[in-house]
């Protein structure tokens, strides 16, 4: 049934089944209510506010279309506001969708926003669709559209409560080392915070950890952009655009995390879409007192909607070779007999190789070294170890002399290299990685890329490798003015066909088996793969700052920006990856000490990656501590099912003196502290109902590598203090005991 809002007294209140709450009648509006939201429509001004329980609201929103012909229009640029009602059954459950449509005489197209809330769900779903009321009208088009948008024009504004307000700004993809950032409001009379973040974003209060997720939750056509600006009041956000179309290029002369490299490294804009019916990307919206769990709502929500891979039995655990080698092989520092003794002392490993057979993975290389026959002799001899083969590819890019394509082909078929490649405006070759030798960006749709894919994986079979590292995906998501594929019309759609294309190319040669890591690449599509890197390559040194070391790539680095991602393993992927550890050195980099190799192993298990090593054996050093870390029993047992803690203090602010910590809970709660300033102890004061320990119970802690005891909590105790040393860290098992058998 159908009903209209044309009186301008009207009063609707719904309230929908299933869900607890209560809705306030109000004149002029109509108003949905949940247990976790409630929506208004002003029926005057086809604006729309949301208020959350956490005290979260939204002020003044509005949806728009910003056609190619006619610009910009928002729904409060219509007269009239009607809505209907209907029962959704989907992937994801049960709920109720309300659908308002936005229109009057002077528009040839209506707005129509959609709000779909679910049985046991936290969440709603929002998305726009414009549609033409004359199907023989010129087509809409459109590379900008928005669900919700908070726009100074309509006096749209965002407030969280709260004393340290936040804004999560997200970068689009994992690459050039770029990290998260934790956007604070401005000092008086400081410029207001600006940025785009990418996909998903959140508004929290960092001490409570209170806040909002949104984000989309549908990528397979638009790049989704949120672009922000913040208020001079504290806790007030004055514009917040929620967007399909972002597209946006490097710029050297900014910092990295601010438009330097943050975006989407395009160097075309957004391709449009076209019909008589266009739709935004579909948005997300949850607030909760837990942000964490706000922000699995969202994973989870995403693998409901666009699946997710899974894996069964123990996590794969594996060496690779770039630690030691660098890129391409050219040194020829681990070509056999070196790797075979890589592989023996592996197999001395008992605790590391007890659960899933270990995968030596070689990475990076140049098949003109490490030809099919050498890899596959080495499949062999790591068969004999019980061991299994890595295999490394990059499926959308390839690296060639700069402006050296001519009579080039691609690998695995006949066409030429300069047709299969993206072209800029000016109809140039797309260089995704410019330089000298430099990686040209390919075209997910052309038939020569499936053809290379396959070539490739015939490689992987030849070897019989078990487990696929792919990297440099990003390229694949470029937009471009020319496409093999003419009804792929963006670069995320593009990408998402790859991906795609990919998998089913994997299942079909190599078989279900195979595990994949995607290493630099957008976050979403997330469905592909079983894992991804949080962080470009780590190379395992405490600081971005640290004497002698690269000023990226450290274990502080990273794990600031997995402290925020957490959610993603179980959500997502069925694990993160961290990239490796390293026992003693990467490629030419000074010498790690052990606490450094201690505390990146922990941001590893907090994060729960996979475990895999990239050190050089040969070494002694690196097989003595590789004895003391890789092959502790408590160490191996926890990486053959890793689970991501959760944050009890978040990476915060841009500095290096970063200190953070996590706990699991379980059966044997375990508890992590991260010191990276080199001057001060961490302290922290943590309550059993934090922790959720028994309060009936006493316990001891002990540390997770020596097992030795480190402290009680009695019965009577109601807190755990802690103090950690400048530079360290700390794992803990917190196990329950009797004492009255003591």
């Amino acid at each position: 049934m159908m009903k209209k809002l044309l009186h301008p007294f009207a009063v609707i209140v719904l309230l929908l089944a299933g869900h607890s709450g209560f809705a306030q009648k109000t004149v002029n509006a109509f108003e949905i209510t949940t247990s976790h939201i409630t929506i208004k429509l002003d029926a005057h001004t086809g604006m729309v506010n949301y208020v959350f329980p956490n005290g979260i609201r939204m002020e003044n929103t509005v949806g728009y279309i910003n056609d190619l012909k006619s610009g910009i229009t928002s729904t409060a640029d219509f007269t009239n506001h009607q809505y209907t009602t209907a029962e959704v059954h989907d992937n994801i459950g049960t709920g109720r969708q309300v659908i308002i449509t936005h229109s009057d005489h002077q528009h040839p197209f209506v707005l129509e926003q959609r709000f779909t809330n679910y049985e046991g769900h936290d969440y709603t779903l929002i998305s726009l669709t414009a549609k033409n009321k004359d199907a023989k009208a010129a087509p809409l088009e459109t590379r900008d559209i928005s669900a919700i948008a908070i726009l100074p024009k309509y006096k749209g504004r965002l407030f969280i409560p709260g004393t340290e307000p936040r804004i999560l700004d997200m970068p689009f993809d994992n690459d050039d080392w770029t990290p998260t950032v934790e956007r604070s409001w401005p000092k008086a009379g400081s410029p207001k915070a600006t940025g785009i973040t990418y996909e998903f974003a959140a508004i929290y209060d960092m001490l409570k950890n209170s806040g909002l997720v949104i984000g989309s939750v549908k990528h397979d056509f638009w790049k989704t952009g949120l672009a922000y600006q913040t208020s001079n009041e504290l806790g007030y956000v004055d514009s917040l655009r929620v967007f399909g179309g972002a597209s946006t290029p490097d710029d050297p002369k900014l910092p990295p995390a601010y438009g330097g490299n943050d975006g989407t490294h395009d160097l075309v804009a957004h391709g449009t879409a076209i019909g008589q019916s266009v739709s935004s990307p579909t948005i997300f919206l949850c607030a909760k007192d837990d942000l964490n769990q706000a922000f699995k709502q969202y994973g989870e929500a995403n693998s409901a909607i666009n699946g997710k891979q899974t894996w069964n039995g123990y996590a794969p655990v594996y060496w690779n070779s770039f630690g030691v080698e660098g890129v391409l092989g050219y040194e020829k520092v681990m070509m056999p007999p070196a790797v075979e003794k890589i592989s023996d002392f592996l197999h001395t490993l008992t605790n590391f190789s007890s659960y899933a057979k270990p995968v030596m993975s070689i990475d990076s290389y140049d098949q003109g070294i490490y030809s099919t026959e050498v890899l596959a002799d080495l499949s062999k001899y790591f068969a004999k170890n019980n061991q299994q083969m890595g295999f490394y590819f990059i499926p959308f890019a390839m690296w060639n002399w700069k402006d050296d394509i001519e009579g080039k082909k691609v690998a695995g078929s006949n066409h030429a290299l300069k047709d299969v490649l993206l072209h800029d405006n000016d109809g140039k070759p797309i260089m995704y990685k410019d330089g000298k030798w430099g990686a040209y960006a390919m075209d997910p749709t052309h038939p020569a890329v499936r053809l290379y894919i396959i070539q490739q994986l015939k490689k992987a079979k030849a070897i019989n490798a078990k487990f696929l590292k792919i990297d440099f995906l990003t390229g694949g998501a470029l937009e471009s003015t020319t496409r093999y594929n003419k009804n792929i019309r963006t670069g995320m759609q593009a990408y998402d066909y790859g991906m795609k294309t990919l998998r089913h190319l994997v299942d079909s040669i190599l078989g279900k088996d195979i595990f994949i890591t995607q290493a630099i690449s957008p976050m979403f599509p997330h469905q592909y793969a079983h894992t991804r890197f949080i962080s470009t390559d780590v190379y395992s040194h405490l600081r971005d700052d640290q004497p002698g070391f690269p000023h990226y790539g450290s274990t502080e680095a990273s794990l600031a920006t997995g402290s925020h991602m957490g959610w993603v393993q179980g959500t997502l992927f069925p694990y993160t990856n961290l990239d490796v550890s390293i026992m003693k050195s990467f490629q030419k980099n000074p010498d790690l000490n052990e606490q450094e190799i201690k505390v990146r192993l922990y941001a590893m298990m907090v994060m729960g990656s996979i475990l895999g090593d990239g050190s050089d054996f040969r070494h002694p050093l690196a097989a003595t501590r590789a004895q003391a870390f890789l092959n502790n029993k408590q160490i191996a047992t926890f990486f053959s099912q890793p689970k991501a803690f959760t944050p009890l203090k978040a990476a915060d602010g841009e500095t290096f003196d970063q200190q953070m910590s996590f706990y699991l809970p379980g059966e044997n709660t375990m508890l992590a502290l991260f010191n990276f300033d080199k001057q001060r102890n961490f302290d922290q004061v943590l309550t059993r109902s934090t922790l959720h320990l028994d309060a009936g119970k006493g316990y001891q802690l002990k540390d997770i590598l020596s097992g030795a005891v480190l402290g009680e909590l009695t019965k009577g105790d109601t807190e755990i203090k802690l103090s950690l040393a400048p530079a360290d860290a700390l794992m803990l098992k917190i196990i329950a005991v009797d004492k009255a058998t003591k």
